[in-house]
Order: C-alpha cells, then sequence, then structure tokens
C-alpha cells in the first residue's frame, strides 16, 4: 500500500456527487471512498480511518451536523479534519460550521474543482 496517498471519506447521499469528486481527487493522487449516508460513513470511519472527511450536510438517514457531532466526540476520530460540502450555502451556515462547530472548512455547492482542491490541500497541507 502506498503510504504517500492521502485516504479522503466523502459522506454524500447523491451517487452523483461522490463520482465527480472522486474524479478530481483521484487525478491529484488521492484515495477517494464514498459513503452513502451518515451511519454508513460513522462505521467506514471507524474501520478506516481517513486522513479528510468531506461531509453533506442534507441527507436522508442522518444530519450532516449529527454525523459531525458523532466523529468528533469518539476519540479514534476527533482529529479527523472535516471540511463540510453542502447546498447550504448562506452565511449563517458558513459562520455556524466554520466558528461555532469549528469544521475546518466550508464549500458550498455548486463548487469548482480548484475550490475543492484548494481547501482539501489548505487542510492537509497546512503551511505550504
Amino acid at each position: 500500500m502506498n503510504d504517500m496517498k492521502k485516504s479522503i471519506l466523502c459522506i454524500e447521499d447523491e451517487a452523483e456527487m461522490i463520482d465527480l469528486m472522486r474524479l478530481i481527487l483521484s487525478r491529484k493522487g488521492y484515495n477517494v471512498r464514498g459513503a452513502p449516508g451518515g451511519a454508513e460513513g460513522l462505521q467506514m470511519i471507524r474501520n478506516e480511518k481517513p486522513d479528510l472527511i468531506l461531509l453533506d450536510l442534507m441527507m436522508p438517514d442522518m444530519d450532516g451536523w449529527e454525523v459531525y457531532q458523532q466523529i468528533k466526540a469518539e476519540e479514534s476520530s476527533k482529529d479527523i479534519p472535516v471540511i463540510i460540502v453542502t447546498a447550504k450555502a448562506q452565511n449563517i451556515d458558513r459562520v455556524l460550521g466554520l466558528h461555532i462547530a469549528k469544521v475546518n472548512d466550508y464549500i458550498a455547492k455548486p463548487f469548482t474543482p480548484q475550490e475543492l482542491l484548494h481547501s482539501i490541500e489548505k487542510v492537509l497541507e497546512p503551511g505550504d
């Protein structure tokens, strides 16, 4: 296994969005896995310990904030950085995410590949 490859878990209920993120990120050498909902995403986090989590907020089985709280409540996953990727793009949502919940970054859909890559590089490689 190549230790240089950073693993990213995308917790997102839209399969097309997971495919899009996988396409963008795999070109840059990231290993991207997808989970179609919060419960499955939490299970994958426990089993695989990704380097980064891309988390949607609006999912049918479990709200993204609920997933985020569980990630941060568990000792094994509390230090994994989380980037919110959501259609909830109002300023209040962004402020809540970045300043109240302390997510690592907040990306509004639709986003450009450059926005996604910039956010991930900023979180995974700080100080560059």
